[in-house]
């Protein structure tokens, strides 16, 4: 029988930590872009892998809290490789910026870890006028990928080491609107539910590493595309929840809520 923080055939739980299962992992040589790394799970990220000797590159909303979080990681991990980078996921302008930037920089690229999010918010819209969760949850990221593709194809070729794509999903891509991804209704506000739009944004992010994943394998390129359910967590993402909720969620969080330490992305 499972119990919630038992042990696996890894030797792993879902209470062990990043550090903990990076333990002994050398990751010097590598270079990962780690998108919302300014908060969240995505701090953490970032720390663990700057601390595993990977040069991360903070793709961040508001580059002010991206330098202090650089600044405690190099505090924290002394000759860390950090750089931080404006990116504004919901605005397709901002991530072609973005992107070729990062190709005028001349980095190579190892992972890409697609994890900055909103959930649940109320209905809005994009700078595109896209539905603003369905336009950063998916649409930012997937074009993204699609831009610096070739850069992680040239890196895994020219280094002879595996790539990695990872899009941080979340369990509620199972609770989407019943008729799955609604394209026609988009942008529909008299039918729009937060929590459904936020599932349907998720449920994006699983296609999408779906179909990459099985285009590169057709392709013959040594580059992994997967998603992932960090698991539940408490962190900013639940800011637009009511303050009532917040508070049961947190009445329950040290019993059955992961910490962030414990994300292993």
């Amino acid at each position: 029988m499972w119990f919630f923080g038992s042990k696996g055939a890894s030797g792993f739980s879902s209470r062990s930590t990043a550090e903990e299962v990076t333990h002994g992992v050398d990751g010097t040589g590598l270079t990962a872009i780690v998108t919302g790394a300014s908060s969240g799970i995505g701090v953490e990220t970032a720390r663990v892998l700057a601390l595993r000797g990977v040069h991360v590159v903070m793709a961040v909303r508001n580059t002010g809290a991206g330098a202090k979080v650089k600044e405690d990681i190099v505090k924290q991990v002394p000759g860390a490789k950090v750089d931080v980078m404006e990116l504004e996921l919901s605005s397709m302008e901002s991530v072609r910026k973005f992107a070729s930037e990062y190709k005028s920089a001349g980095l190579p690229l190892n992972l890409l870890i697609n994890n900055a999010g909103i959930m649940a918010c109320p209905f809005m819209l994009s700078k595109d006028n896209i539905e603003l969760q369905f336009a950063t949850n998916h649409l930012g990221h997937f074009l993204l990928t699609k831009l610096l593709l070739d850069t992680m194809k040239n890196t895994s070729r020219e280094s002879k080491r595996e790539g990695r794509i990872v899009n941080v999903s979340s369990e509620a891509h199972r609770y989407s609107y019943p008729e799955g991804v609604r394209f026609d209704k988009i942008n529909d506000e008299s039918s729009y539910s937060s929590i459904r739009a936020y599932g349907q944004s998720k449920l994006c992010n699983v296609l999408h590493a779906n179909e990459l994943a099985k285009q590169l394998k057709e392709d013959g390129v040594n580059i992994t595309a997967n998603s992932l359910h960090p698991g539940a967590i408490m962190t900013n993402l639940w800011g637009y929840f009511n303050s009532y909720l917040a508070g049961a969620v947190g009445a329950v969080a040290k019993y059955m809520v992961k910490s962030v330490p414990q994300v292993c992305i």
